[in-house]
């Protein structure tokens, strides 16, 4: 028997529905090594297009964002899947999205502090930091601190 590890922020099921849910991933991913077979195996190239599509980010500050190039990214659309190292950028940069989603309780709100200037990042945007473990670290930080009402 599996062990089942969950996750609950942010909320796996908000980085399920942000990457097109069961009908783009093929799969109902309930608990972290669920996600890790997943990511191992690729996860479909339209969950790209599902992400930029209810985000509303362009697929030049997607790839920005997971550190792909833009001709990588339409390659992979071609050939239908994400190796595991893209998917996991992807799905890093879905997990930070979810996380806004759950402080701003709005995903524009948080699509824009995505995009803002922020002085606790050093005044560089949260999104030009997320192709980077340590990157999507800082901006995670700083999400919590807002959460606690943390100057930020």
């Amino acid at each position: 028997m599996t062990p089942t590890v969950t996750l609950s922020a942010p909320s796996l099921l908000a980085v399920n529905d942000l990457l097109g849910g069961q009908t783009v991933l093929a799969c109902l991913p309930r608990s972290t090594l669920d996600w890790v077979t997943l990511i191992r195996s690729g996860i479909p190239a339209s969950a790209v297009d599902a992400l930029t599509r209810l985000t509303h980010l362009s697929q030049t500050e997607l790839a920005t964002a997971v550190g792909i190039p833009e001709r990588t990214l339409a390659r992979r659309k071609r050939e239908g899947k994400l190796t595991s190292e893209e998917s996991s950028r992807v799905i890093r940069l879905a997990r930070v999205i979810a996380r806004g989603e759950e402080v701003f309780e709005d995903l524009a709100a948080t699509i824009d502090w995505l995009k803002s200037p922020n002085a606790a990042l050093g005044g560089v945007t949260p999104l030009t930091l997320l192709d980077t473990d340590i990157g999507t670290e800082s901006a995670m930080d700083t999400l919590g601190r807002i959460e606690h009402g943390i100057f930020s």
